[in-house]
C-alpha cells in the first residue's frame, strides 16, 4: 500500500530550532528564543508576524527542546468549552510534574472575555501560553494579556531565506525545480515572504512538469494561476508608490490617489498596510479640519475585515477619495511635534499646585489644589486659569488654520483667549 501523502511543507518542517529559516533574530545562535532555552525558563509569549513565517513550527520546537507538553488550538475553531478542557488537562498534567506549552493560533480572534480566561492559568503556571497572530497585538489583544506575555516579531521571509527553503525542497525531492532563472525569481516573488506558499508553489510546478520540461516565467504563471507582485514590497517600488499615494491625498487629487491605490492593490500589497497608511494620512494631513476623516479611515479598515478581498477594497477606495477631497490641515501634527519638544526640554517641571489633587492632609497643607476654580461653575464654563508649569509660562502649540472645521475651533480659541485676558486683568 502506498504511504499516505504528506505536503512538502510538512515534510520540510524543521526538527530543531536552529533549522528555522528567516528568523535568525529569534532562533539563531544569539537569538531571543535561543537565549530563553539556555536559561532553562520560558515565559508566555505572543508571536506576531505574517503567515508562513514559522510561528507554529517554532512553538512546537520550543516545547520539544524544553520538555514541555505541547497543546495546540485555533481561536477560529475553539470556544470556551474547548478552553476549559485544555486548561483541565494542563492542570492534571501539572500534578504529575509536567508543564504545558499551549499554542493558540489566531489568538486575536478570541473576544475579550475569552482572552481574559487565559490570565489565571498563565499566572499560576498551569500553562505557558504562546499565541500567534498576524495582527498588531497592541490593537487586537487585551492589555492584561499583553502585560503577562512577551511579544516576539516574526519577519516575512526574504529572497535569500525562500531560496534556502526551495534548495532544501530540491534535496528532499532529489530533483531540481524545473524553472529557468527568471521563472525561479518570479516564484520567489509570488510567495511574497511566505515560506509555506513557496513550498506549495514548488509542489505545483513539479506536478505539472513533464520529463525534461523547463518552464519560463510566463508558463509558470499559467500553471499556478497566480500573479507575481509587480514590485518587491521590501524595496524601492513599495516606498515610491506609498509616497506617491500619500502626496496625492495631501495634494487633494483624488484621481491620482485612486490610481496609486489601484497600482498597490494590483501589485499584491497587504490591504491592512494600506489601511494603516490611510489612517495616518487622516491624522497627519487632515486632522481637525475634518474630524470625520479619521472615522472614515477606521471604518474602511473595519469594512475590509468584514467583507474581505476583493469586495472590501472598495471601502479603501472610498476612504481614499474622502481623504483626498477633505480640507487639509497639519496643525495638530505640528502642534504635537512642538509639544514633544517642549516636554523634552521642560520635562522636570511640576504642574502648578492649584490643578493638583490633594488626597492627603500633608498635600492640603502644602496648598495642593488651593485656588482651583471648577470651570463648570464659572460663567461660560471657563475659568481662564493657567495650567502650564509656572516656570514655563503659557505656550502656544496649536494654531488652527481658517479652513474646514478648524475655522470653528479658531473662533472658540479666540473667544477663550479674549475671556482669559479679561478675567486675568480683573484678578
Amino acid at each position: 500500500m502506498a504511504p499516505s501523502y504528506r505536503p512538502l511543507a510538512d515534510r520540510l518542517r524543521p526538527a530543531v530550532l536552529a533549522d528555522v529559516v528567516g528568523q535568525e533574530h529569534l532562533t539563531g545562535e544569539d537569538g531571543a528564543l535561543t537565549r530563553l532555552i539556555r536559561s532553562g525558563s520560558l515565559g508566555s509569549m505572543i508571536f506576531w508576524g505574517p503567515p508562513g513565517t514559522g510561528k507554529t513550527t517554532v512553538a512546537r520546537l520550543l516545547a520539544g527542546e524544553t520538555d514541555l507538553a505541547f497543546e495546540q488550538i485555533s481561536a477560529i475553531f475553539s470556544g470556551v468549552a474547548d478552553l476549559k478542557k485544555v486548561f483541565e488537562a494542563a492542570r492534571l498534567r501539572r500534578t504529575s510534574g509536567r508543564q504545558t506549552l499551549l499554542f493558540v493560533d489566531e489568538i486575536h480572534r478570541f473576544n475579550r472575555a475569552q482572552q481574559d480566561s487565559f490570565l489565571p492559568v498563565m499566572e499560576d503556571g498551569t500553562v505557558i501560553l504562546v499565541g500567534a497572530t498576524t495582527e498588531n497585538p497592541s490593537f487586537e489583544l487585551n492589555a492584561a494579556l499583553l502585560s503577562r506575555a512577551r511579544v516576539l516579531v516574526f519577519h516575512a521571509l526574504g529572497e535569500e531565506s525562500l531560496s534556502k527553503l526551495i534548495a532544501r525542497a530540491e534535496e528532499v525531492e532529489g530533483r531540481p525545480l524545473p524553472l529557468d532563472t527568471e521563472a525561479r525569481a518570479v516564484l520567489l516573488r509570488m510567495a511574497d515572504g511566505d515560506g509555506r506558499a513557496a513550498l506549495t508553489l514548488s509542489e505545483e510546478v513539479w506536478r505539472a512538469a513533464r520529463p525534461g520540461e523547463i518552464f519560463d516565467a510566463e508558463e509558470l504563471q499559467k500553471i499556478v494561476q497566480r500573479r507575481a507582485p509587480i514590485y518587491d514590497k521590501g524595496q524601492d517600488g513599495h516606498y515610491n508608490l506609498i509616497s506617491a499615494l500619500h502626496k496625492s491625498v495631501r495634494g487633494s487629487d483624488p484621481d491620482a490617489a485612486l490610481y496609486y491605490l489601484a497600482r498597490m492593490f494590483d501589485a499584491g500589497e497587504d490591504p491592512l498596510y494600506l489601511g494603516r497608511r490611510l489612517v495616518r494620512m487622516a491624522v497627519e494631513d487632515i486632522g481637525l479640519a475634518d474630524p470625520q476623516a479619521l472615522v472614515v479611515a477606521n471604518a474602511a479598515k473595519d469594512a475590509y475585515d468584514y467583507l474581505g478581498s476583493p469586495e472590501g477594497e472598495l471601502a479603501f477606495a472610498q476612504a481614499c477619495v474622502y481623504l483626498a477631497t477633505a480640507p487639509k490641515s497639519n496643525a495638530v501634527y505640528t502642534a504635537f511635534k512642538a509639544a514633544i519638544a517642549a516636554a523634552k526640554q521642560h520635562g522636570s517641571l511640576l504642574p502648578p499646585k492649584h490643578i493638583l489633587n490633594a488626597p492627603t492632609k500633608l498635600m492640603k497643607a502644602e496648598d495642593y489644589g488651593a485656588g482651583y476654580r471648577y470651570d463648570h461653575d464659572e460663567p461660560d464654563a471657563f475659568s481662564g486659569q493657567d495650567y502650564f508649569p509656572e516656570k514655563m509660562g503659557r505656550q502656544t502649540f496649536y494654531e488652527p488654520p481658517d479652513r474646514g472645521f478648524e475655522r470653528e475651533i479658531r473662533k472658540r480659541l479666540d473667544y477663550w483667549s479674549k475671556l482669559r485676558r479679561e478675567r486675568n486683568s480683573q484678578d
